[in-house]
């Protein structure tokens, strides 16, 4: 019998506790269990040494969770001149915070104020040595957490984690120190920033602490000249010896400190010391103030949900799948803005077509998203697997497209495209695929279909050579340039060559899912079937919700003629996915094998139907028309067999297999004339084409 051969070229279908210390201790990092996390924020928020206003509430976003000391003050001069760029006009605060509007006018600047704003312009224009350089200086001055956190923020966009981490989890003076530019200006008497030493303070002055004082009323000096913190392994021991108050670490006094810094640690490779940093489990998890129903308080994403779609992030490193896609799960159930969380779920098949379905749909749209709630709804389930539910996306599509006004835009059209290429429709596909790449030049999901389809057209394998050859120059850092290349092998049958190259994807990308498949299709191709097996295996272990992986192993284990695990195999693969007219097909084998000739047709009988085969999909069912007419044959049913090879024939008249079968077929009906012609049609044919069964 045949089986289809493979054709999924895309996206395969196929952790020191906490104790009794006090908060600026050594053990003021938390363990992995979520209350001392919870504890920890707690008591710095009510503490004196830190900012009163200091929240850790997991419903709202970044900004209203970092150290309130916000961005700069845009104060500009609203009115456009001629000599200045319109771009330079801009007056919009990024922090939006309206509880201040109108305290800077008439405020004079001084030197910290300007170089905040040079800080957010570098930023802005992607100057990030000018970010860090001025913003080094503003920490210095100020000991503001939020001046500090920015410039965090810096380093890691200049990729210095370590630098980052560094800053925010040393220990941190939360009082400013009694020299420089804020002392001087005030004849040596300490003054905060933005706000005059007056009792009707306004702005961002009233929220700074006063300086401690000491017997006689005057400030307490905590080193001569400047305030110098104990550094080295031992620090946070020192500084709970040597300091009560005042001193504590950007970590423990800000949860958005707090992801920063477990971001830096990631990128650092120090998985476990990230976890620990955010936690096994998610802490606010049983918060008063949280939940999924709960919208975010500012319009933003929570921050909640972003930590815990970095705890995902962490699992998927420590190969801890099934609690990777747990926190992926939640992340989106408390924030369905977090599409991070999603492409993680949906890209990396983590669950089956059944259950991402159910889960994407059933989501608090309405509840956290009201006015948006339709519209992000129709984005997610357009993402989702195509094998079921074929109304439904077609609906969907129909919707983005009339209602939304989305008919152009590549994650739409990349649904459509998804649809054609599940169809096995690789010419309509492709013309989807390229209209995407006219649009957007590269688009990371878009890139495996226009390849894989660039691959099952003959015509167009020159192009392939081509657009790979484009991508490595271009893109030499890019998985997806090295994976076109491994399929360019691939259509030149060098399927060694192409093996190296998809294992260079997976080193650069361990979770494209396109190059593991068709590293295993290498193999097959070659006939190394056991060798594919263990490779469709791993791809079974990473994509835990697909079912293609485990129907490839069927077919090796079919070729193997080891029955009883081809038969589980496929038994698994549809219990994942029962809608897959490709795994009707081998199921189809695998019962013909076993000389159930009756359950052989009704399972290729299926697949055709479920295939809804159409013009520009003909060639890709011819093998299951095959199939599907040998086992009628072989049941007596010779009329219903001759239709099956005279469809094969209408599609393909010089299909060597079907005419053989024809023949056969005819001459056990007794007309032997007619079966002569066939047979002499296959003469004049390529004998090499010959395979019957």
């Amino acid at each position: 019998m045949d089986s289809t051969p493979p054709t999924g070229f895309a996206v395969p279908r196929a952790p020191s506790p906490s104790g009794s210390r006090p908060r600026h201790s050594i053990n003021s990092s938390f363990s992995f269990g979520p209350q001392p996390l919870i504890n920890s924020l707690a008591e710095s928020n009510t503490s004196g040494a830190s900012n009163q206003r200091l929240s850790f509430d997991p419903s709202r976003s970044m900004m209203q969770t970092s150290p309130l000391r916000a961005s700069p003050r845009m104060a500009r001069k609203t009115r456009a001149t001629a000599s200045r760029h319109p771009l330079a006009n801009d007056t919009t605060d990024v922090f939006q915070d309206a509880d201040d509007e109108g305290d800077e006018e008439g405020h004079e600047w001084g030197v910290v104020d300007r170089m905040r704003l040079w800080r957010h312009d570098a930023l802005m224009q992607h100057l990030y040595d000018s970010a860090a350089f001025w913003g080094d200086k503003i920490v210095t001055w100020t000991n503001d957490p939020n001046d500090a956190f920015w410039l965090a923020q810096t380093y890691f966009h200049k990729h210095e984690y370590s630098r980052a981490e560094r800053l925010l989890t040393r220990p941190f003076p939360t009082t400013p120190p009694r020299i420089g530019p804020l002392a001087s200006a005030t004849n040596g008497a300490f003054q905060p920033p933005f706000a005059p030493a007056v009792s009707n303070a306004k702005g961002k002055g009233r929220e700074m602490p006063t300086p401690l004082l000491g017997a006689l009323g005057t400030p307490t000096v905590l080193a001569p000249g400047v305030q110098r913190l104990p550094v080295g392994p031992g620090e946070m021991i020192d500084v709970a010896i040597d300091f009560d108050e005042g001193v504590s670490r950007l970590v423990d006094m800000s949860v958005a400190c707090r992801y920063l810094c477990a971001q830096c640690q990631m990128r650092q490779g120090k998985w476990n010391d990230a976890l620990e940093m955010l936690g096994e489990s998610n802490p606010f998890r049983d918060a008063a103030d949280g939940g999924l129903e709960i919208p975010n308080m500012d319009g933003g994403i929570k921050i909640e949900a972003s930590m815990c779609n970095l705890r995902g992030l962490l699992m998927l490193k420590m190969n801890r799948g099934e609690q990777a896609k747990h926190c992926f799960m939640e992340a989106l159930a408390l924030d369905v803005k977090c599409y991070e969380a999603f492409e993680h779920l949906v890209s990396g098949e983590m669950m089956t077509p059944d259950e991402e379905w159910h889960f994407i749909d059933t989501l608090s749209y309405r509840e956290q998203t009201p006015s948006d709630a339709d519209f992000v709804r129709l984005m997610y389930l357009s993402r989702l697997r195509k094998y079921k539910r074929t109304e439904e996306h077609a609906l969907v599509r129909r919707r983005l497209v009339e209602e939304f006004g989305l008919g152009d835009n590549p994650d739409v059209l990349f649904s459509f495209a998804d649809a054609l290429y599940t169809q096995l429709r690789w010419a309509d596909c492709f013309a989807v695929t390229s209209r995407i790449l006219g649009l957007t030049d590269v688009h990371k999901n878009t890139m495996p279909l226009h390849i894989a389809c660039m691959y099952h057209l003959k015509h167009l394998n020159p192009k392939l050579f081509l657009l790979a050859h484009e991508l490595v120059d271009r893109e030499p850092e890019s998985a997806i340039s090295w994976y076109a290349v491994g399929m360019w092998y691939m259509c030149i049958n060098k399927y060694q060559e192409a093996r190296t190259y998809f294992s260079k994807t997976s080193l650069m990308d361990p979770r494209f899912a396109p190059a593991w498949v068709a590293f295993a299709h290498a193999f097959s191709f070659e006939g190394e079937h056991e060798h594919a097996v263990t490779a469709y295996s791993t791809c079974a272990r990473l994509y835990t919700g697909s079912h293609l992986p485990l129907m490839f192993v069927g077919m090796e284990h079919i070729i193997l003629s080891n029955k009883q695990q081809a038969e589980e195999a496929l038994f698994a693969a549809n219990h994942m996915c029962n809608a897959d007219p490709l795994l009707f097909n081998e199921r189809g084998v695998m019962a013909f094998s076993n000389d159930d000739f009756e359950t052989a047709a009704k399972l290729f009988s299926e697949a055709l139907e479920l295939a809804q085969v159409v013009q520009s999909s003909q060639k890709s069912w011819i093998p299951t028309y095959l199939n599907l007419g040998t086992s009628l044959r072989r049941l007596g049913r010779l009329s219903e067999a001759k239709a099956a090879y005279q469809r094969v024939l209408e599609i393909d008249y010089r299909n060597v297999t079907a005419l053989s079968f024809m023949g056969v077929t005819l001459h056990l009906l007794g007309n032997v004339e007619a079966a002569i012609v066939k047979y002499h049609e296959v003469r004049r044919t390529n004998w090499s084409e010959l395979d019957v069964h």
